[in-house]
């Protein structure tokens, strides 16, 4: 009889990083008051979000871009890209167009700015369209767009986002038509993820077309399963970004932000 070897479990391994979406933490803030605050609270990184406060937008001239890059390259904290509204699900081809147009020009912007990608979403599927069709048309706009980045070594991040597209099967629909390696998803940490068949199946189901950054609400501030979502996270090897993207306000935003750096911390340590 043979001898039984011992069975030797390997832990996974993980680098996942913490940082900041301006959505609602931040959306006040100049530039240069972005970049301090984040590094006042220990971030690693800050998604810089449209239409906020710090005005980094694809209107800046070269000179401007240029001075944005050059102030993350002095400081700890990284700008991982940026947060865009572009979506692709309209049925007028105008409209359409101009939001890849729009995708392809602030694809430049972060190219320029030292980011590494570009976060857009897929909003809805009208309801006067078959689904399928717009399923298919989100995917060959993602195809276009994610051809067009891959030649400024940016990723397109396709946020988990909508309220039927952020539902993984039909996410997962999408990704079935996307062929660019650089388009990949941006888990956002939804009640959706939670639907039958529950949070490990649903994450299973769109697991290899994962990205490199993840939104999440707060961890204590929303009832969401975090430590199982990043223990899903160390299973298959995630060496990307957890991005707070929270609404609860606070008298202090720092103090918020680094207790919520702390309660990441935490659960990674149990990992």
């Amino acid at each position: 009889m043979k001898q039984l070897q011992e069975c030797v479990v390997i832990p996974a391994t993980h680098n996942m990083k913490f940082g900041l979406v301006t959505y609602l933490w931040g959306k006040d803030w100049d530039l240069p008051t972005l970049i301090a605050n984040c590094e006042k609270a220990g971030y690693a990184g800050v998604e810089v979000r449209t239409e906020h406060a710090h005005g980094v937008e694809a209107s800046l001239t070269p000179g401007q871009r240029a001075l944005v890059k050059q102030r993350f390259a002095n400081s700890p904290v990284t700008c991982v890209g940026y947060g865009s509204n572009y979506e692709y699900h309209s049925p007028d081809p105008a409209i359409l167009r101009k939001n890849i147009e729009g995708t392809k020009e602030y694809v430049k912007l972060c190219y320029d700015i030292g980011a590494t990608g570009l976060k857009v979403k897929p909003n809805n599927l009208p309801k006067e369209v078959p689904p399928e069709k717009t399923i298919a048309q989100i995917a060959a706009s993602l195809n276009e767009v994610g051809k067009f980045a891959r030649d400024y070594g940016q990723m397109i991040r396709v946020e988990v986002h909508g309220t039927l597209t952020q539902q993984l099967p039909n996410m997962k629909l999408i990704f079935d038509q996307v062929t660019e390696p650089n388009v990949r998803i941006c888990w956002n940490g939804n009640d959706a993820d939670l639907l039958p068949p529950g949070l490990e199946a649903n994450f299973n189901m769109v697991s290899k077309w994962i990205g490199d950054t993840t939104h999440i609400r707060g961890i204590k501030i929303v009832d969401y399963p975090y430590e199982e979502l990043f223990r899903l996270f160390a299973g298959i090897k995630y060496n990307g970004w957890i991005l707070l993207e929270a609404t609860a306000t606070h008298d202090d935003t720092i103090v918020a932000m680094k207790e919520q750096l702390a309660l990441f911390n935490a659960i990674i340590a149990k990992l």
